[in-house]
């Protein structure tokens, strides 16, 4: 281990020690290294390591980025780096090596970040805790039988369990903010279309999917979508242009906002009542800060929108794999994927061009409806999940119980797939833990294109119930066999 307290800074804490010379990118490379070799086999979240790869893009010199000589991992889901394996955590792509990379991993480059591998995914992203078939389970810091979230679990793991001060993440029904909420991280999803996801392809998800990150501290979010937003070339839309970066809204005032708060989820599902004290403790919070805080929700309707997401994911997740099977000249087979992963891609043959479009219909209309919801108030203050991180197993593409999966599934994504339907932003906030010690998040949700109120209001919140420091206690992963 390196002789300066490596895991006490956040991303851009790093990064300054290396712009003023007192630590160099080597030497937090070489930090980050040993603490996977440490940690990882217990931990699981690293899957494809690029550790050479790293230390010679070190030694060839970094961009003067926001976050020179950082550490980082990739999500192995739709992250293409050129000549890395891209697996998307399914045995049909293990074989998939990529020539190029996408303009998010290169603006990850860009920004001076070091990447050291890819962190594991479930199977397409479908489900939300990190379990494959191909790598295993990722297991959560705070408690090694719960899941760490998913889909992207393993970055997650890897921040909470010092590994890396930031990894990159992907949410198309709650992917980034579950995981912050089972590893007492911050998690913001930013506006559909705010970072790019070219050039491959125009959208994840029919829009629902977008990428960013999972961090510590409040700043790094924010200092990283400022390196990463901006013009997509050939992307058929765009997210409203940012008023000033990002990082400037962290610490501004946020004002007297208009907190709407529910703690029903909008699927219908029961809310765990852990969930509910998280919420009602943020909602004190917010009203101790001046904030005017009321019960109200937007109206859903829940099947509609749980049906329309089901086929747009099953579609998309079969349409990946018929042309892989083109690529390689193979037609793909139950053999190849896991058992609810089937499901899905045998659901998406009897949804006809009718009912995709009318899926289409039906998520646009959940945004107009959402829009007009944010009318009358600023921001939504929900759990970020129905339930506290189940144990591992419980959400696993493999589960042969179906029906418990299903209820797991729900209890996960009850309050955070709204807004992928709508294309809002929206971040979990660690501002409690459970009896039991596991991080329970909170989500608050803002109007399309206003991640700087919530920024603002983040930071405030960050300031007034600090988290940074509360760590899961890493002895048990470097004790474990």
């Amino acid at each position: 281990m390196s002789d300066f307290d490596y895991e006490s800074h956040d991303a851009l804490g790093l990064a300054e020690l290396v712009r003023r010379g007192e630590v160099r990118a080597e030497e937090l490379l070489e930090a980050a290294l040993a603490r996977i070799e440490a940690r990882d086999a217990t931990l699981g979240a690293v899957v494809i390591p690029t550790f050479e790869r790293a230390r010679a893009a070190v030694a060839a010199g970094l961009p003067e980025g926001p976050f020179r000589g950082v550490p980082f991992l990739e999500k192995d889901l739709y992250a293409q780096i050129a000549s890395v394996p891209s697996t998307n955590g399914c045995r049909f792509y293990r074989d998939c090596v990529p020539a190029h990379s996408n303009a998010l991993v290169r603006r990850h480059e860009r920004a001076g970040l070091v990447i050291l591998g890819k962190s594991h995914s479930p199977e397409f992203g479908v489900t939300p805790s990190s379990e494959s078939a191909l790598y295993g389970v990722t297991r959560n810091p705070w408690d090694l039988e719960h899941t760490p979230g998913g889909s992207s679990g393993g970055g997650a793991a890897a921040v909470a369990a010092g590994l890396v001060p930031i990894a990159h993440a992907t949410d198309g029904g709650g992917s980034i903010r579950i995981p912050a909420s089972c590893c007492g991280l911050f998690g913001m999803k930013p506006t559909r279309a705010r970072n790019p996801v070219g050039p491959d392809v125009g959208e994840g998800w029919s829009g629902m999917s977008v990428g960013h990150a999972v961090t510590r501290s409040v700043r790094d979010s924010a200092a990283l979508l400022d390196a990463t937003c901006g013009e997509d070339p050939g992307a058929p839309y765009c997210a409203p242009a940012r008023a000033r970066p990002f990082l400037e809204e962290v610490g501004a005032d946020p004002g007297r906002l208009r907190v709407a708060v529910t703690t029903r989820a909008f699927n219908g599902v029961d809310t765990h009542p852990d969930c509910v004290t998280a919420v009602e403790e943020a909602a004190r919070l917010c009203r101790e800060l001046g904030h005017e805080v009321r019960e109200a929700a937007p109206s859903v309707e829940a099947e509609a929108l749980a049906d329309a997401a089901r086929v747009i994911v099953a579609a998309n997740v079969r349409a990946n794999l018929e042309e892989r099977a083109e690529a390689i000249g193979r037609a793909f087979t139950e053999a190849d994927v896991e058992p609810v992963t089937w499901m899905l891609v045998q659901a998406a043959l009897g949804a006809n061009a009718t009912r995709y479009a009318r899926a289409l219909r039906t998520i646009h209309a959940v945004g107009r409806r959402v829009a007009s919801f944010f009318e009358d108030h600023d921001v939504l203050l929900t759990p970020t999940m129905a339930a506290p991180p189940p144990k591992l197993g419980r959400l696993s593409l493999s589960n042969p119980d179906l029906e418990d999966y299903l209820a797991h599934l729900n209890r996960a994504i009850g309050f955070s797939q709204l807004m992928n339907a709508a294309g809002n932003p929206a971040m979990s906030l660690p501002l409690h833990w459970n009896g039991a010690g596991l991080p329970i998040g909170v989500q608050f949700a803002g109007r399309f294109g206003d991640e700087a109120t919530l920024f603002r209001l983040a930071a405030q919140l960050e300031a007034a119930r600090p988290w940074a420091q509360r760590r899961p206690d890493v002895r048990a992963l470097e004790t474990s066999d």
